[in-house]
């Protein structure tokens, strides 16, 4: 009796999930997939086969034409030496470490004290913040500029990433969200215990914040190692203060761009992040799962 109500539920089960209905709706989201797929794989296919061809072979071929040689490395060496890409990755990786570990303080203790203590002006600060996010950073650069000059900041590494560090909005939203989680009971107990603010932040919320600390890495991250703009514009000395981001363009001018010495250096730029995220992709995905729920 039993196996005849399974056998019964089964076929209900199969006709409605061989409705037309239910396969076109099924057919439309792996074509939806497969096309996305496609659009984000195509870019770094061509960069790819760009990249293996001769200078002679990119003029007189089109971009998904494959290279007569895949495993030519000659590209490569060039983009890495002429474009001074060791010098580049080293200023990078400095950049990368002081503004993720100013980010991380100054936005976590920005948004401990918004978060936790009620004064007079703490919602005009809150949209004040608010309000300097919503304006376009492209709008600033005058002022900013003229900030920079009179402190004597450009052409310097550490002016930049001064600046760098100092124009984080979203991460004291990410800490501030997060924040709202943690029982108010914490910090009240741990009072008093005797524990001063400062050792309540330091010692008991802040390594509870590690889900919304690997959210922000990851974003504040992959913005500082692409960003492009500021490190033109304030880091002006392009061979001994060069970026990642800066050092491709040494293959572009008025007579002409070198596209095939570009892609390989496109290709070397992306090495490390590959690296990191394969290392570091459980922390990731969970860093950014946990940092996205709220309650």
């Amino acid at each position: 009796m039993v196996a005849v109500k399974e056998n019964s539920i089964k076929s209900q089960n199969l006709r409605v999930t061989c409705k037309p209905g239910a396969i076109a709706w099924t057919a439309v989201k792996y074509f939806s997939l497969i096309f996305c797929c496609f659009i984000a794989v195509l870019p770094i296919v061509s960069c790819v086969i760009t990249a293996a061809k001769t200078e002679a072979e990119y003029q007189s071929t089109n971009v998904m034409t494959p290279p007569s040689n895949w495993f030519n490395i000659t590209n490569y060496t060039k983009a890495f030496t002429m474009a001074n890409m060791g010098v580049a990755f080293l200023n990078s990786f400095l950049i990368l470490c002081i503004v993720l570990l100013g980010s991380t303080l100054i936005g976590s203790q920005l948004a401990y004290v918004l978060n936790r203590f009620k004064f007079p002006g703490n919602g005009l600060i809150r949209n004040l913040f608010t309000f300097a996010a919503l304006l376009p950073g492209i709008a600033m650069q005058v002022s900013v500029y003229e900030i920079m000059t009179s402190l004597h900041l450009i052409n310097t590494l550490y002016g930049y990433i001064i600046m760098m560090c100092g124009t984080d909005v979203m991460s004291m939203y990410i800490y501030i969200q997060y924040f709202e989680n943690l029982p108010i009971s914490l910090d009240e107990s741990a009072y008093l215990d005797g524990a001063s603010y400062f050792k309540i932040y330091w010692k008991i919320l802040l390594p509870l914040l590690k889900p919304a600390i690997v959210t922000n890495l990851i974003l504040k991250g992959v913005g500082v190692y692409n960003e492009y703009y500021c490190a033109n514009l304030y880091l002006q000395d392009k061979r001994r203060l060069c970026t990642v981001a800066t050092s491709l363009y040494t293959f572009t001018g008025p007579l002409g761009n070198k596209y095939n010495l570009i892609c390989a250096g496109v290709i070397i730029s992306l090495l490390p992040a590959l690296i990191v995220f394969c290392i570091c992709q459980k922390q990731i995905y969970n860093g950014v799962s946990a940092g996205a729920v709220k309650g």
